[in-house]
């Protein structure tokens, strides 16, 4: 019973695979592709890395309060914190994942 209902529920929601022809887009040009379609799977090693480097922001604005009254145990545990960031740049970079084409 749950199977048939996950398929009625595919099939209601499914989006038509064919491109859109009959509305605007990229400013009037025809479209070569549906509006839904997927990112390709390189774009994903590269937010993940985006993603990285705006939470170690999040981290370093309140950091900086905080060496004030921490002192040196917390300058060592952000630049422990940076260096792992650094690993995994460097692992990203050797498994291609900046490479646009």
């Amino acid at each position: 019973m749950g199977v048939a209902a996950a398929q009625l529920v595919s099939r209601s929601t499914a989006v038509d695979s064919k491109a859109l022809l009959s509305l605007p887009f990229l400013s009037g040009s025809m479209p070569q592709e549906h509006a839904l379609s997927r990112f390709h799977a390189r774009w994903y090693p590269m937010t993940l890395v985006f993603l990285a480097f705006d939470v170690e922001m999040l981290f370093m604005y309140p950091w900086v309060e905080v060496v004030a009254t921490v002192g040196l145990s917390a300058v060592v545990e952000m630049f422990i914190f940076l260096g792992v960031l650094l690993i995994a740049v460097v692992w990203a970079w050797r498994e291609g994942a900046f490479r646009w084409v």
